[in-house]
């Protein structure tokens, strides 16, 4: 297998304004060994810029810490028959306005919640698994996994992946989700391939980007990671174990310690970095549900 010229693990943001979008975005950046953190872009710069780079270094993989979809009968409902056609739709205005939850001009989808509304009934009780894909699903921790994969589930346990419904509330990841959609479908327009709805093409004569979704929690493990402590000791930890880590710059590392964001960026594109050559190997999905909905991306998965 071809080695991957450069991985880039993308902690994004929901934020609506500019000076948020550039304090929150971060990239972790890994090419040829060297690993960097950069901050300071916009969703339109940011994405601009992993264009211009996929052109330079096509074989390259890129995540981003969102959901790529919604579940598949919301998707059917709206008469998308793909995600590229629901990405379009999102773009297009509609994801905006599923946004506007105080819109008075436009009556709101109540399935969209969180601050200041509730959970509506429909995603309650014996339904709650209505508001999740099935992948969210399979990231929370259940007895069939502590049987199949102890390993697995002592990484995720306390872990519960939220619905891409929660536009509001903390751990919400409706918002941004919905704002990464436009730009995921202008990334898969320029020439990404996106997994799972595609098959990766990393190799060959004219190799093309690929673009993954990441579930942060999964690369990091149980860490306090808002905690400053927190993230300094789990960093220091690594550094001494783990060889990945005990190459990185002093910049770097500081940058990790100091800031939640680009500790996401960090851990993330170091764990991608280890599992680098399961990407070329990724097929598309043969599922009716999943070609809707997507898979989160992680370490062994098929």
């Amino acid at each position: 297998m071809e080695d991957l010229d450069r991985i880039v693990a993308v902690d994004w943001s929901g934020r609506i304004d500019a000076a948020g979008q550039r304090r929150h975005i971060w990239a972790g950046i890994w090419s040829a060994g060297k690993v960097s953190l950069e901050a300071g872009r916009t969703r339109e710069e940011l994405i601009e810029w992993l264009i211009a780079m996929s052109r330079e270094t096509p074989r390259m993989v890129v995540s981003f810490d969102c959901c790529f979809s919604f579940p598949a009968w919301f998707l059917t409902e709206h008469g998308c028959v793909t995600v590229f056609e629901f990405w379009k739709k999102v773009a297009e205005g509609q994801g905006e306005r599923w946004l506007a939850r105080e819109c008075k001009e436009i009556e709101r989808d109540v399935r969209f919640w969180g601050a200041p509304h509730k959970r509506p009934e429909e995603f309650c009780g014996e339904n709650l698994h209505r508001m999740l894909r099935l992948t969210d699903v399979d990231n929370k921790v259940t007895p069939k996994l502590m049987g199949e994969d102890p390993e697995r589930a002592a990484k995720v346990k306390g872990i519960t992946p939220k619905s891409p419904f929660q536009i509001g509330g903390s751990g919400s990841v409706g918002t941004g989700s919905l704002r990464a959609m436009p730009f995921l479908l202008r990334m898969w327009q320029s020439g990404f391939r996106v997994w799972p709805f595609e098959s990766a093409r990393l190799e060959g004569v004219k190799p093309q980007p690929l673009v993954v979704e990441m579930y942060t929690r999964l690369m990091t493990g149980a860490v306090a990671k808002s905690n400053e402590t927190a993230r300094k000791n789990y960093l220091a930890a690594k550094r001494k174990m783990d060889s990945l880590y005990s190459g990185l710059g002093r910049n770097v590392m500081q940058k990790a310690q100091t800031s939640e964001d680009a500790f996401d960026a960090l851990v993330s594109v170091l764990e991608m970095a280890r599992w680098s050559g399961e990407f070329a190997r990724l097929k598309a999905t043969k599922d009716d549900a999943l070609r809707l909905e997507g898979i989160t991306w992680r370490p062994r998965i098929r």
